[in-house]
């Protein structure tokens, strides 16, 4: 029964994660057609995505999302990083994108392989990590009118990439430790691609601060 379970457990896990390289990849093709779209139809595309976002979470409480649409979510996606992508790379260098990418990759392996190989349940997290998020959130937001400070922009960069890196820690480990319907696997590969993506950009604007004060000195 127990290799029953190991079985049907390392299969789910390769498909949810098979499915997040497909993501992964589909916002790398979004990236690409982004450089050639006008900027001025970014803010209507990041206005399409937080609309998708909220129409899965409402959606998958009756019936689940399929994966064209998490697909076509991750395309959009993609065009939408493209300006915060070039905004690090024309500044700073390509090298500090791939790097943060690189980063980006090592961390969310490692927090994945530690919640599921660990005996830990990290569910406990979830209180922490959403008080966490509402943080961000709150800076976020009055940063708009008051700008941060470069200590300020330092501790919401850390505090966002230990976010994304609890909450891969959370997600991956539910996943592993109960399982997840057939249904709502692409939901689950949803909420993964979020987690690398917030935690991509985080890791870029904490490398971003740093280079730029290495270049100030």
């Amino acid at each position: 029964m127990q290799q029953t379970y190991t079985i049907t457990q390392n299969r789910l896990l390769g498909r949810v994660f098979l499915g997040l390289f497909g993501t992964l990849l589909t916002a790398l093709v979004g990236v690409l057609a982004g450089t050639q779209l006008p900027m001025g139809l970014i803010p209507v595309l990041s206005l399409v995505e937080l609309g998708m976002i909220i129409y899965a979470m409402f959606r998958q409480r009756t019936r689940a999302i399929g994966f064209p649409f998490v697909y076509l979510f991750t395309f959009i996606s993609g065009i939408t990083l493209w300006p915060i992508i070039s905004y690090y790379a024309v500044g700073l260098g390509v090298g500090i994108v791939i790097k943060a990418l690189a980063v980006t990759a090592g961390a969310f392996l490692v927090a994945s392989f530690v919640a599921t190989r660990s005996s830990m349940d990290f569910s406990f997290l979830g209180g922490f990590l959403f008080i966490g998020m509402l943080a961000l959130l709150l800076m976020g937001i009055v940063s708009i009118f008051t700008g941060f400070s470069s200590v300020a922009s330092l501790i919401y960069a850390f505090l966002g990439v230990a976010i994304f890196v609890g909450y891969v820690l959370f997600d991956v480990n539910r996943l592993a430790q109960y399982g997840v319907a057939e249904q709502h696997v692409p939901w689950m590969v949803l909420s993964l691609y979020l987690d690398f993506v917030n935690l991509f950009l985080f890791i870029l604007r904490l490398m971003g601060i740093m280079g730029g004060s290495s270049d100030r000195r």
